[in-house]
């Protein structure tokens, strides 16, 4: 296997083949820089491995079972079909064979000036349409113009994957071209691919810059940009990547910015790289309502057993558990397997086709439950997760947001727990 060029242990996603609301969830406190550990997040330097920064904060802040109960809004578009967008015929019949009739708020607001080749930010919650409301845009563009080009940028590689698998479906029956470029798997597929005509290149920052640096991606031909969930390529630290990558572009193009949040460093970017925008935020909070938010305390010995005991309940029907470390993931699903929970697992020591499998036999049902370290947090869909569980602490607000992000999205409801100890 080819290691990626210049990676960093903490790009678990680099492989081939989606205005900042200060609004806040219920119940969340966020800790001031510099003021006493009162509630929210702390992030302090431990003993542990390699030195990695250990969470404490207040359990009550993951407290909040009332907004599952309170009535959703209703968002009245402006585009009640797609059909109302200026795009091709074939394109809208793919899009209404997916099974979306009305776009969501994001695609609702973002697709016309993308359409036009305006340069957008578009802000909003996980699990609300961001893939699409950049890809469509981009594939007119292509059905318009076969010579059109587009670098999308995504922090993991299965995050990656999973929009060339979008993009693929949106262009059944048109004859458009896509190459997923991602570390963690062999390089030589990749750079063979991308000898022929692509009209998306869709791929991890590290993997990226490597193709670029070998002269196998030719940049001058790039027509747009996608940075896809760049506050985590950001967290993740790939800005110097990022940059290097943006500079070598050319200067006459378009660059889509999507995100569920919005950093100072992310700001950076795009005051750097971006054409008069138009920000699109239909970001309300951080925290959907369709999440409902609760603590499991265990006694000091008795964790796993307080775990195992939640199955027993017919309603945990589909799960995902978020460990902190790759080795205790991995003990963890084998722990919850031989006591007879269906359960697989994700994580870095994990090869890109074993991670694959486990996500698609997880997708599939074959599989109950998946244990996962954070590389699944962000961007990962996988359709009716009925439980969120936080077994290890996140060491992020950014983190708890986007993990229990997996269940409640669309117009779903879900569930996410935090262990505390007692």
């Amino acid at each position: 296997m080819n290691k990626q060029k210049n990676s960093r242990p903490s790009r678990a996603g680099s492989h081939s083949n989606r205005a900042h609301s200060s609004s806040k969830p219920k119940g969340f406190k966020f800790k001031k820089k510099g003021a006493p550990n009162k509630g929210g997040f702390k992030s302090k330097r431990g003993a542990g491995r390699n030195n990695r920064k250990m969470p404490s904060f207040n359990p009550s802040v993951f407290i909040n079972t009332n907004p599952i109960e309170q009535k959703q809004e209703v968002y009245t578009p402006v585009h009640e079909s797609f059909s109302d967008f200026a795009i091709d015929e074939m394109l809208t019949k793919v899009i209404a064979s997916m099974g979306i009739k009305t776009p969501s708020p994001i695609q609702d607001q973002a697709i016309a000036p993308a359409l036009e080749g305006k340069d957008v930010i578009g802000l909003a919650e996980t699990g609300t349409g961001k893939t699409l409301a950049f890809l469509t845009p981009l594939i007119q563009h292509t059905i318009k113009n076969k010579e059109h080009a587009t670098l999308i940028l995504a922090p993991t590689r299965e995050l990656a994957i999973q929009i060339q698998e979008e993009a693929r479906r949106m262009s059944r029956n048109i004859p458009l071209y896509s190459v997923t470029c991602v570390g963690g798997m062999n390089i030589q597929p990749q750079i063979r691919t991308l000898k022929r005509k692509n009209h998306f290149i869709i791929g991890t920052p590290g993997r990226i810059l490597d193709l670029i640096n070998k002269k196998h991606i030719k940049t001058n031909e790039i027509n747009a940009l996608v940075l896809d969930e760049a506050d985590r390529m950001l967290d993740m630290g790939f800005i110097h990547d990022m940059k290097k990558i943006i500079s070598s572009l050319p200067k006459e193009r378009q660059t889509l910015f999507f995100s569920a949040t919005m950093t100072k460093e992310a700001e950076g970017i795009i005051k750097d790289f971006m054409k008069s925008p138009v920000t699109i935020s239909v970001k309300k909070k951080d925290v959907v309502d369709s999440i409902r938010q609760d603590v499991i305390k265990y006694k000091k010995d008795s964790k796993l057993d307080t775990l195992k005991n939640l199955f027993t309940k017919d309603e945990y029907s589909k799960v995902i558990i978020f460990g902190s470390m790759k080795h205790s993931v991995e003990k963890l699903s084998k722990d919850l397997s031989a006591s007879g929970v269906k359960a697989t697992s994700i994580h870095g020591n994990k090869s890109h086709g074993q991670r694959q499998r486990a996500l698609k036999a997880f997708k599939g049902g074959e599989f109950k439950v998946l244990v996962a370290t954070d590389v699944a947090a962000r961007g990962i869909h996988v359709d009716d997760v009925s439980h969120v569980i936080n077994y290890d602490l996140p060491q992020t607000m950014e983190d708890y947001v986007h993990r229990i992000g997996r269940t409640g999205r669309g117009t779903k409801r879900g569930e996410a727990l935090t262990f505390v100890p007692k």
